[in-house]
């Protein structure tokens, strides 16, 4: 990584990698812009990321695409009904010489892609939460190392579709952006039916490595923020708790609010939001940017908003 003189000058290089990085990804993912964003941003703030949409939306494809042009490591994970525990982490086997050894799963890379996390009983969606959170793992009392950097980009099915297990709530507090993936619009879905049915080779350039990723986390932690900017993110929090001084919406519509997890996810996300934008200090535009994604897989909505057609982003929205 070079030496730059201080850090608005380093934030200014991040800029510049970062609209780099966009243009590569844009040269396999058509549209989707602000499911880039968030991605991107997930990856700065040292979170994960959880991918909702129905199939055929290239959630897939974006994950891999990333991986390429970040230059890290990268494993599919297929979530099945079958899959095991130690089909993730790895397990102890006995070697020729009657010796255990403990043989690697696919957690040990950079970037893990969970396909379909939640088409695995929560036995197994469990054994990503020590990975996720601590960045290690445990199995027969030792404990191992994960590379670095890592993150979970998981891909989940609306969970109205059969064979499902939804997420419990332990996990999906793991992921910082829950993030939507929509239908393309009808431009886009025309650009991606002739590049996809074309026998055109995309090239992807490694625009940033893992050290340099690392470096860049780094400097977005160092970003100072003002108190009425971290004022701002406790309160909003606050405001999905049902508690006395709770807004009229809370009270009516939320069965359950955002944790600590919360508050600290908006300010390292207005944070990095802060800095591929070219601020050097996040605002309270910075936190309202990255609000839904946080909050919306960290609310639940009651039996009366679900009535009533209530949506967890118009609740959030109001809310802001």
């Amino acid at each position: 990584m070079a030496a730059y003189k201080s850090d608005a000058e380093e934030l200014d290089a991040l800029v510049q990698k970062y609209k780099d990085l966009k243009g590569e990804i844009h040269k396999v993912i058509i549209g989707q812009d602000d499911v880039v964003d968030q991605v991107l941003i997930s990856i700065f703030s040292k979170g994960h990321c959880l991918l909702v949409g129905v199939p055929g939306l290239a959630k897939t494809l974006l994950v891999s695409t990333i991986s390429d042009v970040l230059g890290l490591s990268f494993k599919r994970i297929q979530f099945t009904p079958d899959l095991m525990p130690s089909d993730i982490i790895g397990s102890e086997i006995l070697d020729e010489n009657r010796q255990f050894k403990f043989i690697k799963g696919p957690i040990f890379s950079n970037i893990i892609l969970a396909d379909e996390i939640n088409r695995t009983p929560p036995k197994t969606q469990a054994a990503l939460l020590e990975a996720m959170q601590e960045k290690n793992v445990t199995t027969a009392g030792i404990k191992h190392e994960l590379d670095k950097p890592f993150f979970v980009l998981a891909t989940q099915n609306p969970i109205e579709q059969e064979g499902t297990y939804p997420l419990p709530e332990a996990q999906l507090d793991r992921f910082m952006f829950n993030i939507w993936v929509d239908y393309p619009s009808i431009e886009d879905e025309i650009t991606i039916v002739k590049a996809t049915t074309s026998n055109l080779e995309i090239e992807k350039k490694e625009i940033i490595s893992g050290e340099e990723i690392l470096y860049f986390q780094d400097l977005i932690r160092r970003m100072p923020v003002a108190d009425n900017v971290i004022e701002y993110a406790v309160r909003l929090s606050n405001k999905t708790r049902n508690l006395e001084t709770s807004p009229e919406i809370t009270k009516k519509y939320l069965s359950w609010g955002a944790g600590p997890r919360a508050s600290q996810y908006l300010i390292i996300g207005a944070k990095a939001h802060a800095a591929i934008n070219g601020k050097y200090s996040p605002d309270i535009e910075n936190v309202k940017a990255v609000a839904e994604p946080i909050l919306r897989h960290r609310i639940v909505r009651n039996y009366k908003a679900e009535a009533e057609g209530y949506s967890i982003e118009r609740i959030i929205q109001e809310l802001l």
